[in-house]
């Protein structure tokens, strides 16, 4: 029996000290929520977890950002649908105004109804935008420039024109009678032809759509006389949308522009071409409102594909961020049930500790019983 040394005090009180301070970091767990409040809780998990929330964080933007061009993309598509809507009217009105019973009077009313919707078109081409972004003029769509000549512009072209610089020999008819890129003949599926006409009825110009053999379509616009042109294709533009948590992982969304120029409802100088004053051009209206037609729908056709990718996008992100939160939460999150059991057990223990310590410490006034 030791009076100056307590082993067994020093014992218990040691356990007691290693409970209590288990006993704080399971109130700190279980306070908090998380099994992870410190890097020394578990250094490996801590540096995953980090990588994780960020993951996670970007991923939750990049939903947005989606989300946000579905929105910007309705906002174009109901603009084509008004388009197209005035343009069904206007295809009607050629049709009533190429019937040989309609007076000079009659087609004059008609005429005046159709400069109106053309004059609205051309506002809702100009004035429909998206935070302050214009989406029917141009602005989104892919962009090329000429080199060469003024006589000569590019309307547009798609995705499966290859970048660079391109030749084009234009024939009197309009039509493109050499086709190169970078000096390489670029084979030439079909084209297709649209003359600009004065009030005269001369050919002030053509407009022409050049389809490749490898699905590429391109149309330019060049006045009479022009027979060799350079074009550069940039492959730039569009509305590039951030759908994914890394660098690259965007969708680029091309917006064709829809106006008085692209509908050739305007020739190359910038005049209304459209003419239903008599039963001849009311006739020629037809095929030309037909093809304006033709393009809107295509354009809302395209917008749609653009639409149902990025609904499908933010499928696969909300799956996605749907996986990496229950792998995060699996490192991160306490059990609360497992952790109440720790937190209740170490209170016993606890309570046992403390009170063999007291016990401990009243041993060494046993060895007065000696003295007596």
């Amino acid at each position: 029996m030791k009076v100056n040394s307590n082993v067994q005090a020093m014992f218990a009180q040691s356990i007691l000290s290693a409970n209590e301070e288990k006993m704080a970091k399971s109130t700190q767990k279980m306070s908090s929520g998380y099994k992870l409040n410190r890097a020394m809780d578990n250094p490996a998990g801590m540096a995953i977890t980090n990588r994780m929330r960020a993951q996670l964080s970007s991923l939750e933007r990049a939903t947005k950002n989606s989300k946000n061009a579905i929105n910007a993309i309705q906002t174009a598509e109901g603009a084509l649908s008004e388009i197209e809507s005035m343009l069904q009217r206007m295809n009607e009105l050629s049709i009533q105004g190429s019937n040989g019973t309609m007076t000079s009077s009659d087609r004059l009313a008609i005429q005046e109804e159709v400069d109106q919707l053309v004059s609205e078109i051309n506002r809702i081409s100009k004035n429909t935008s998206y935070n302050s972004q214009n989406l029917l003029d141009g602005t989104q769509d892919l962009k090329a420039f000429s080199g060469s000549s003024k006589d000569i512009s590019i309307r547009n072209y798609n995705e499966l024109m290859d970048v660079g610089k391109y030749e084009i020999t234009v024939g009197t008819n309009g039509k493109a009678t050499s086709f190169k890129k970078d000096g390489k003949v670029v084979d030439i599926a079909a084209q297709e032809v649209v003359e600009f006409l004065d009030k005269d009825g001369n050919v002030t110009g053509y407009s022409t759509k050049i389809h490749t053999a490898n699905g590429g379509e391109m149309t330019f616009e060049t006045k009479t006389g022009v027979t060799n042109a350079k074009i550069d294709v940039t492959g730039y533009g569009g509305m590039k949308c951030q759908v994914g948590a890394e660098e690259g992982q965007e969708i680029q969304v091309i917006i064709p522009e829809v106006s008085l120029r692209t509908l050739n409802f305007v020739d190359l100088d910038g005049n209304r071409t459209l003419d239903l004053r008599t039963e001849e051009g009311a006739t020629k209206a037809i095929s030309q409102i037909a093809s304006a037609i033709d393009y809107v729908s295509a354009a809302r056709s395209k917008l749609g594909a653009y639409q149902n990718r990025i609904e499908n996008t933010v499928t696969n992100l909300d799956v996605t961020t749907e996986n990496l939160t229950e792998s995060y939460s699996t490192i991160k999150d306490i059990d609360m049930a497992e952790g109440m059991v720790e937190y209740t057990t170490l209170q016993v223990l606890i309570q046992a500790g403390t009170s063999m310590v007291a016990q401990a410490n009243e041993q060494p006034q046993q060895a007065l019983q000696l003295l007596q």
